[in-house]
């Protein structure tokens, strides 16, 4: 094929007006040679009538008004050429074959005329097909190419003149998802089909598009052309490798990152329990080294040292869940019993800190869903951070403040639990940050605690959140939801 036109088409426009010049220089000689024919040929016939040629060969190269006329120059030489001949004396015969030269002439003109409206809107038509970025081309039922916009033209880079007249898939070395008689008996059937499909363009580089097909049918409703959308698929394609890859990335510093919190999230939650089999156990040897051994007060303490080491595997059993972002073992739960089950793990704490408690339970709250051992870690952790924030203020005004009742809000129903301290409080702009994993307000804290507490409310549905007291200190409140079919 020759590529000696650019692709822009500047070669062809040189071209044009050079071929409609002679096309007109044609026209002229042909319409002199008609004349002449009908003016002094002896052959007694409608030889006017050949020009409606000049009239069909104007057509394709002349605007509306230069093909009236023409058309009219037409009528007026045939005009001429019957008084030329006939002069005064004319019989019927001369006149029917002059009358039928210029029905002939006049009929041609009209559906030029009309042929040429036609055309243009086509034109139009196809020169809103130009202004998409999509690339465009139309393909009759051999899959030759018979009409290629400007996008298809920029996307695959051959040229209208190069591009028509091909055959489409040997062209573009069209890649199909699946076999081709699948897609064109789905074509057929539903008239329609949308995939991806890997063309090759001009410079030999691959391109994914997303393909759109249109099937025309004729007036007796056989294929008759298919029309070809095509999107360029393949930047996006190369951003969702790209992101893939940051995504596979990103998921192994996660994994990293989750070891890291879970390693120190154990080492936080256990700590207060294994502190107590120490506790429990040097208790234990004191009361066993005295004179008379008190073995009452020795079993105890084993016992205490028993139900400490359950209850750190228990946490550790549930951060492993937690990290597995596994279901919590949800079982009704009085939640003042869990308050109380869980003061009695802190009766040591709370003696070393003499701390008062002031309690105002709600006896009527409702029952919660929830896991007993991870709500009273919460609880454990926010009553524990309490004390250690009032180490710094005298004993007689160390109080600790648990209250638990009953709302109901545009949420639902609710038990909230409170723990009050009456500490120094913490500063407005550190509030944001406080949930925040390894952040921590006191120099040896892992900043974990809140953070673990946070996640495990949370996957009971609930939310906690904390603010500072009027008289100060601060609040931490955490809001359980009520099961629907519990009753009021």
């Amino acid at each position: 094929m020759d590529d000696r036109g650019d692709a822009t088409g500047h070669e062809d426009t040189d071209i044009e007006p050079r071929k409609n010049w002679q096309m007109a220089v044609l026209a002229t000689i042909l319409a002199a040679a008609i004349f002449a024919l009908d003016t002094f040929s002896p052959v007694d016939m409608a030889i006017a009538v050949l020009y409606v040629v000049v009239v069909l060969l104007a057509a394709n190269y002349v605007e509306r008004r230069g093909l009236l006329a023409i058309s009219g120059l037409c009528v007026g030489l045939t005009l001429a050429s019957f008084f030329i001949i006939h002069g005064d004396s004319f019989d019927l015969g001369s006149v029917m074959r002059c009358a039928v030269s210029i029905a002939a002439i006049t009929v041609t003109t009209l559906l030029s005329l009309r042929n040429q409206d036609a055309t243009d809107s086509l034109k139009e038509q196809a020169a809103l097909l130009d202004l998409t970025h999509d690339a465009i081309f139309v393909r009759d039922t051999e899959d030759v190419i018979r009409y290629w916009s400007q996008g298809a033209q920029e996307l695959y880079g051959w040229t209208r003149a190069e591009a028509v007249g091909r055959n489409a898939a040997d062209l573009l070395k069209t890649a199909f998802p699946h076999a081709l008689a699948a897609i064109r008996r789905e074509l057929l059937q539903t008239g329609r089909w949308e995939g991806e499909l890997t063309h090759t363009r001009k410079d030999g580089s691959r391109v994914t598009v997303m393909s759109r097909w249109s099937l025309q049918r004729d007036e007796r409703g056989r294929p008759a052309a298919t029309m070809e959308t095509n999107s360029d698929l393949t930047e996006r394609r190369r951003a969702e490798d790209a992101l893939h890859q940051t995504r596979t990335q990103l998921t192994h510093v996660t994994r990293i990152t989750t070891l890291g919190e879970l390693t120190a999230s154990i080492a936080h939650e256990i700590n207060q329990p294994l502190a107590a089999v120490v506790t429990n156990g040097a208790a234990c040897l004191r009361w066993l080294d005295r004179p008379e051994p008190d073995i009452g007060e020795a079993k105890a303490s084993v016992e205490r040292m028993i139900s400490n080491g359950r209850r750190a595997s228990d946490v550790v059993a549930r951060l492993r869940a937690l990290a597995r972002r596994s279901e919590p073992q949800h079982t009704p739960l009085d939640v003042n019993e869990v308050v109380e089950e869980m003061l009695q793990l802190l009766e040591r704490e709370l003696a070393q800190h003499r701390i008062a408690l002031e309690l105002a339970f709600d006896r009527h709250v409702p029952a919660v869903a929830g896991d007993r051992v991870q709500l009273q870690q919460v609880l454990i952790n926010l009553s524990l951070n309490a004390m250690q924030a009032m180490d710094a203020v005298p004993p007689r005004g160390r109080r600790l403040g648990i209250v638990t009742r009953a709302e109901q809000d545009e949420d639902g129903r609710a038990v909230v639990i409170e723990v009050r301290d009456r500490g120094p409080g913490i500063a407005p702009e550190n509030l944001p940050k406080l949930f925040n994993a390894f952040y921590s307000t006191k120099q040896d804290g892992m900043g974990m605690g809140l953070s673990i507490s946070r996640s495990i409310i949370e996957a009971h549905g609930g939310r906690i959140a904390a603010a500072p007291n009027e008289t100060g200190g601060m609040t931490f409140a955490v809001r359980l939801p009520v099961p629907e079919d519990e009753p009021t």
